[in-house]
């Protein structure tokens, strides 16, 4: 049996709410099926994934007031040159990517020590 699609769109698109809950009513009874979320892998969502994640990226958000301490710790941690380690502190961005966990939260201590506001990613 063949079907107009765009027919039957334009058709359930006339219908009130009350008509389609009533519909959708009676699809459940003669087929036998329920509204059901489906479970498994994919409703683990974002949660597993944080749980695995194993490199992180060092950000400096803000040099805050004390930009010479931040500087300092900037080209302690990456080894970049003067200039180099006052412009990352001056625009932020990543200072260092793919570190372990260990190695991240050492880094961020550190520069919050000195001042700066630094995110994990």
């Amino acid at each position: 049996m063949a079907y107009d699609k765009q027919a039957l769109i334009d058709q359930l698109g006339q219908l009130t709410i009350m008509e389609l809950a009533d519909l959708i009513d009676g699809l459940k009874e003669t087929w036998g099926v329920t509204a059901a979320v489906a479970a498994g892998p994919a409703s683990a969502g974002p949660a597993a994934a944080a749980e695995e994640k194993t490199e992180f990226d060092v950000v400096l958000v803000d040099a805050g007031s004390s930009k010479i301490n931040v500087i300092k710790e900037l080209r302690a941690i990456t080894g970049l040159g003067l200039k180099e380690a006052k412009d990352l502190s001056e625009k932020g961005g990543a200072v260092k990517e793919g570190v372990s966990k260990e190695d991240a939260d050492k880094f961020k201590a550190q520069l919050e020590a000195a001042g700066a506001r630094v995110e994990l990613k």
